[in-house]
């Protein structure tokens, strides 16, 4: 499939010195200069009726700019019928709750029975936009809320916007170890100096902001609310862990369990078999990238935390009992 993108304007007289591609950028912002200066070199753009192929031409003002791109459809994934959990929907975006087990994006030992397969299958439409409107991505085993653009101009500004911080993401965690206050982790990440496939706190690493505040203390572990600044690959799981409280049941990043003294049978078996981070994306807040309007989702917790924390919840129960008889 392909789509083709068709606009007619003038420039205006503000765009007087400016580059072709900066005024075509600044003339229809629902596309990205790349993918502008993309269709300038492909000839699928005129001015004045003359095709102009050169980005860095300046432009006078009053020229009339024709755009008549074709955009061809990314058909290197194939469309699979894997399940929706559909939270929002309208014709520009798409808001899901993602279940654990789900990989977002195909790569290395995961070429199919992803994310993006499954919005190829629901939505065939969506094969023109980048990554299939993918704006950020969720860890394999991390649960909640993503956002998918339909369009390329909702993808253009879901991309623009979450550069500039302005979509906001809480998580809920679960993470070992009592912690007393919330806080602000500020360390930069980077890819890990000898494990290729890990993050790591790095001197030369990317700028990385993660705020936290404690909701509920139990005896060995803490349960908390999560705000990312940035969204770097692995941020809250890599963070934690740099703070020496990292998230339960982090295969990586987390280390052995670490089960409270005279635990329950039944929070030990969980503990220890509680294979994925603690790590849930309970909401997502944005405006609208077309509307402008401000919109709000929340998630749910997803079973296995739930058990978790209500497991955790007894054994605060019945040690603060067995405390106060002796």
């Amino acid at each position: 499939m392909s789509e083709i993108i068709q606009h007619k304007d003038t420039v205006p007289e503000s765009c007087l010195g400016k580059r072709f591609d900066q005024t075509l950028a600044k003339m229809f912002p629902d596309y990205s200069r790349s993918r502008i200066k993309e269709w300038i070199l492909a000839g699928q753009v005129q001015v004045n009726s003359e095709v102009l192929t050169r980005p860095r031409e300046k432009m006078y003002g009053g020229e009339v700019v024709e755009i008549n791109a074709k955009v061809q459809a990314e058909l290197r994934f194939e469309p699979q019928n894997i399940p929706l959990n559909i939270v929002y929907e309208d014709e520009y975006i798409l808001v899901i709750n993602k279940p654990v087990g789900l990989v977002v994006h195909p790569g290395a030992g995961n070429p199919n029975g992803t994310l993006l397969n499954a919005l190829l299958h629901h939505y065939p439409q969506i094969d023109v936009v980048p990554r299939a409107g993918i704006v950020h991505r969720l860890d394999k085993d991390t649960t909640g809320l993503m956002v998918i653009a339909k369009t390329i101009p909702a993808q253009t500004n879901l991309v623009e916007a979450m550069q500039l911080r302005e979509i906001t993401r809480e998580y809920e965690a679960i993470a070992c170890g009592v912690m007393t206050a919330g806080g602000v982790v500020d360390a930069p990440i980077g890819r890990h100096s000898t494990k290729r496939t890990q993050m790591a706190v790095s001197f030369v690493g990317r700028p990385s902001v993660t705020h936290y505040r404690v909701l509920e203390k139990y005896r060995l572990h803490t349960r908390l609310r999560l705000r990312l600044e940035t969204g770097r690959t692995h941020q809250i799981r890599v963070h934690m862990s740099h703070i020496t409280h990292p998230l339960v049941g982090d295969p990586v990043y987390g280390g052995r369990p670490r089960p409270p003294k005279n635990a329950t049978p039944e929070l030990l078996t969980k503990l220890r078999s509680f294979k994925r981070q603690a790590l849930h994306a309970a909401m997502l807040s944005l405006f609208h990238p077309i509307t402008g309007e401000e919109m709000t989702w929340h998630a749910d917790l997803p079973e296995d935390f739930v058990e978790l924390i209500e497991l955790l919840q007894e054994d605060n129960k019945l040690n603060a009992k067995d405390e106060y008889l002796s």
